[in-house]
This record gives structure tokens, sequence and C-alpha cells, in this order.
């Protein structure tokens, strides 16, 4: 059987970073963060006797090394869960490929998840779906749920994401500006664990969860954007401080910065946000996107994106292939 299905990345408001169980990608705390409707991620999952091992194609290129061996992940897990013995044909595809830091990563594996448990024609529970898709990547979660969701490190004894709001309860727009890195998440998740700065942000996010919970919830945007802003720079603090020193801005990265503080200064209700990557995403009210978005055209950054919130993902009758 063949599924197709697509999901929104997302863009980390309240970041996870570190993992308590690397295999099982486990974090430390909470986490929250908003899908991003205008970027998408394809996948395509066919079950096959034909093949004598899985094949996965990403962007076009035949997935090897970390990359396979995350796939297979979740795809071993989900046979065991399903009993089915046979191999998968997975293509999938982001809307596009230029940027890190974009939660690329999360729409992936929550397609993929979709995506494959719907071609074996298993009927997993959301749960369930949710801590398969985190093995792929934790924040593969938050995807699966859509719109503003909360991934709990430890809720009931299991890890997963649910949904706080619909998409269209909160008046959110975002601005995405895509910078290329060749940083791999994974190294970043690890080297947080030596900054002297890691145990300060355990209890600062510890502090902040709840407010950027209700925050959302109220649809007060002003709240979202200041706290997304802040623990940015808290993330980045933390990842700058550990014994290798990783900087994972680019020079664009300030440039953009300094942009949002001077709109800031002029009154414009816009915040910047920026996940374990160099990329930006920008935040403000829906009325002001046009205004923000064309503020940052006239200072240079001509590849940029708007977009609403996104919703969870579902099924498509385009296949890949």
């Amino acid at each position: 059987m063949k599924a197709t299905a697509i999901a929104h990345p997302i863009q980390g408001l309240i970041k996870y970073h570190g993992l308590k169980d690397a295999r099982l990608r486990i974090p430390f705390h909470d986490s929250i963060s908003v899908c991003v409707g205008a970027l998408q991620t394809t996948t395509t999952v066919e079950t096959t006797e034909s093949l004598k091992e899985d094949l996965v194609i990403i962007n076009g290129k035949k997935a090897v090394g970390t990359d396979l061996e995350r796939v297979e992940v979740v795809l071993n897990k989900l046979r065991r869960m399903t009993l089915d013995s046979g191999h998968f044909k997975v293509v999938s595809q982001n809307s596009i490929t230029s940027g890190k830091g974009l939660g690329f990563s999360a729409s992936g594996f929550a397609a993929l998840g979709t995506a494959a448990s719907t071609a074996v024609g298993s009927d997993v529970d959301y749960i369930s779906l949710s801590e398969l898709v985190r093995l792929g990547a934790g924040s593969a979660t938050r995807s699966l749920a859509g719109s503003f969701a909360i991934l709990y490190a430890d809720k009931n004894g299991k890890s997963y994401a649910e949904q706080l709001v619909k998409p269209e309860a909160v008046n959110l727009g975002m601005v995405i500006i895509p910078i290329p890195s060749s940083i791999r998440t994974d190294e970043a998740h690890s080297e947080v664990l030596s900054s002297p700065l890691f145990k300060a942000r355990l209890k600062y996010v510890a502090k902040i969860i709840k407010t950027m919970e209700e925050a959302i919830k109220t649809g007060d945007i002003a709240t979202i954007g200041r706290l997304a802003e802040e623990d940015s720079l808290n993330l980045h603090a933390s990842t700058m401080t550990g014994k290798a020193h990783m900087i994972l801005w680019e020079p664009e990265t300030v440039r953009i910065v300094r942009e949002v503080q001077r709109m800031q200064r002029e009154g414009i209700p816009v915040w910047y946000s920026i996940d374990t990557g160099p990329s930006v995403f920008v935040n403000t009210f829906t009325d002001y996107l046009e205004t923000v978005a064309d503020r940052l055209r006239e200072s240079g950054f001509s590849d940029i994106m708007t977009s609403k919130v996104g919703g969870s993902p579902f099924l498509s009758g385009k296949h890949l292939f």
C-alpha cells in the first residue's frame, strides 16, 4: 500500500536543547512550538516485497549514514508495533531546501510516521504515533500535533506532544529568512550539556513554560514574541559556552536581529526567534506581516517568506512516485 502525508515544520518558541535520553530522544524539559503554515514536507511511503532493504530518498538524494539511521529507527519500531516484516520505499521532499534551523526535521518525521503507519494499514493511537516520530526527532511530536503544541518531557511516564489551540485561534504572523549552515542539530544538542549555563537554562525554562502556554491560550502575541526572543538568546548562550564554543549564527543572522531591533524602537510590534541554526523567524501580528517583510527586503534580504500558523499533518492523494 502507498500513502502520502504532508506536515508543517515548526518554530521553537520555548525550545528544547539537550537530550536526557539520546537514544529515545527524550528531552530534559517541556517545550513549545508553532507550526509554520507556509512551509511543508511531503512524504510518500510504500510497502513493498520487491526490495531487499528499505530505500529512503530525501530531497532527491538517497539517504545514507546518520540520515538513514534516523529513518530506520522509526521504521523498525513501526514494524515491531505492527508485526509487519516488509520493506519500505520512502521519498520525502521539503518545500525549500535552503536554510538551517527551520524545523524540517520535525515535519520530515511527522510526515514519515503519518504516511508509514497509513501505508501498513495500522490504526496506531495518537500518543503511540507521537512517541514513534519522537525517535527520529523530538520536535516531530509537535509537528504531528500541529498548530501551537507542547512536548512533554515526562507526562505520566510518556514523552509526547499535544496541541494547545487551533491554528486560527492566535493571530500570529511569521516572516522566515532561511540562512544556510553545515552544523547538525544533534551536535548542538550534545554540545550544550557541557555548558556551565545549562543548569540555569533548565531552571529558566521551568519558570516560563507556563507563561508561554497561557499567552498562547489567550492570544497574547506580544508575550509570545517577547518570550520566544528571550528564549532564543538563552538557548544560544548555552550553546556558545559549551566546550566547543559552537556559534550557530551567521553575519546575516546578526543583521536581521539589528533590523528587528530598529523596528522595535520605531514602535512596530515585532520580535525575532532563532532555533538551532542561523535562520531567523520574525514574529508579528498578521496585520503587520507585509510591513515587516518589506522592511527586511529593503535591508537586502530577498529570500524571505511570510506565513501564518499551520495545522497538523494530513494525507494527500498526490504521491511523489
